[in-house]
């Protein structure tokens, strides 16, 4: 400094480290809410995410619900068919891979539950039940699709012993393009959201950090390093990242209680596993971005000149 001797200028840097350190005491202070409300903010958005996540969980398994529900029928020849061809066709059902669960309805059966139907009978009509042998089986999620289902029918009709084979087929065709819609829909919701996420946790996790930027540039002039600094503030940010996605977990977990409360259906749906996954995801992400905003804005302020920081 011109005009002032070593002592005065050694005096001068005394004087303006301590109030550089006041400074960055005081922004200390002040930045102990910013974590709250960072906490806060952080929570927030992972629950907005983890909804969205549920939703998505939900559609699939309710999509797979509904494709499973599909059932086949395959008629057999009454005249032609004896007590062994049944249990040869189907022992032969049975055992293909597309078959999730299959049942034997008899032609009693068959009658039984055409009258519980609401049907009239026939009986001073025809003198035997025109009704035949049956075959009814559901299908794995996978093969519930238009194309395969015509193969299955196919195959199925060539064994000499059927007769018929009928499943709805426009309610195939229409069910797996409403899930389909439904899924893509969700996805591209999931994925804006995930963005959005990232965008205003980074933002708040940046406001956090600006009122602690006089207490990072304090550290840096007095000899600290780099890695010295940034380990405490990192080291808050997984703290931090953490308790924020364990709320969100535990307000998700309530919600999804909560629905399956008012709507006892979903509870039908209810993967355990996949939810598991989600909030392990709720977790990293959480940490993950709560620590690579911290870490950047650290690197900011340390590469900022003094003067910047007002």
């Amino acid at each position: 400094m011109p005009g002032l001797g070593s002592k005065g200028y050694f005096c001068f840097l005394l004087i303006k480290t301590d109030s550089m350190a006041q400074i960055g005491r005081a922004g200390s202070k002040r930045g102990k809410p910013s974590y709250f409300m960072s906490i806060l903010g952080v929570t927030l958005v992972l629950f907005l995410l983890g909804i969205i996540g549920w939703l998505v969980i939900n559609a699939n398994k309710l999509g797979q619900y509904f494709r499973e529900s599909v059932e086949v029928r395959a008629y057999l020849r009454s005249s032609d068919v004896t007590s062994q061809d049944s249990t040869a066709i189907v022992n032969y059902i049975a055992q293909q891979p597309y078959v999730r669960q299959y049942t034997y309805v008899t032609k009693e059966a068959a009658k039984k539950q055409y009258l519980e139907d609401g049907n009239q009978d026939w009986a001073g009509v025809l003198d035997e039940n025109p009704l035949p042998n049956s075959i009814n089986f559901k299908l794995k999620n996978e093969y519930v699709q238009s194309d395969t289902l015509a193969n299955i029918e196919k195959t199925i009709e060539a064994n000499p012993l059927i007769s018929d084979v009928q499943y709805p087929k426009e309610l195939v065709t229409n069910l797996n393009k409403n899930i389909n819609r439904i899924s893509l829909i969700l996805l591209v919701l999931a994925v804006i959201l995930a963005v959005v996420v990232i965008i205003l946790i980074d933002n708040t996790i940046r406001l956090a950090m600006f009122s602690n930027r006089f207490l990072i540039k304090t550290m840096q002039m007095v000899g600290a390093t780099r890695m010295f600094i940034a380990k405490p503030l990192n080291v808050r940010a997984i703290v931090n990242g953490a308790i924020s996605a364990t709320i969100a977990i535990i307000l998700v977990y309530c919600l999804t209680l909560a629905a399956e409360s008012f709507l006892p259906e979903l509870r039908a749906l209810n993967d355990t596993k996949t939810l598991i996954l989600l909030f392990i995801a709720l977790l990293i992400i959480g940490i993950a971005i709560t620590l690579f905003s911290t870490y950047r804005s650290v690197r900011k302020y340390l590469r900022m000149k003094l003067d910047e920081l007002y």
